[in-house]
């Protein structure tokens, strides 16, 4: 069985586990809305079981979600855009990067730093916990 999600003016609307020949067979629409993705890609790496880089091949750039972007001519899915500052790595991993790297420390300390993008400052602000 394999993933396939529907794509109707370059956004995914839906994914569903099929065999090929059932989407050929028109049962879930026209077998040309729908585009193979694979739950093991993210950022153009496959993954292997164990959640590290297996050497696989990496289906088109990312594993596609509702509302994602299926881009044709470079035949990759990629989240939308999360603020207007931000840019996708298209000739590497198809991942949106802030202007700005998230600092070093987060995820370090306990409890763990987290920190939220500031569109209006283009900055990263700490998250103070509750």
């Amino acid at each position: 069985m394999s993933h396939f999600a529907q794509v109707i003016n370059g956004i995914v609307q839906q994914v569903i586990v099929a065999e090929q020949d059932v989407i050929n067979s028109g049962l879930f629409g026209p077998a040309s809305e729908w585009v193979q993705t694979s739950y093991n890609t993210h950022g153009n790496i496959h993954y292997g079981q164990d959640g590290q880089p297996d050497g696989g091949v990496a289906l088109r750039g990312n594993y596609a979600n509702i509302g994602f972007i299926y881009d044709a001519a470079h035949d990759v899915f990629y989240p939308p855009q999360p603020y207007p500052s931000w840019t996708i790595s298209a000739a590497t991993n198809w991942i949106w990067a802030a202007p700005v790297p998230t600092p070093s420390d987060a995820g370090t300390g306990t409890p763990p730093k987290r920190y939220k993008w500031d569109e209006t400052t283009k900055t990263w602000v700490a998250v103070v916990p509750k």
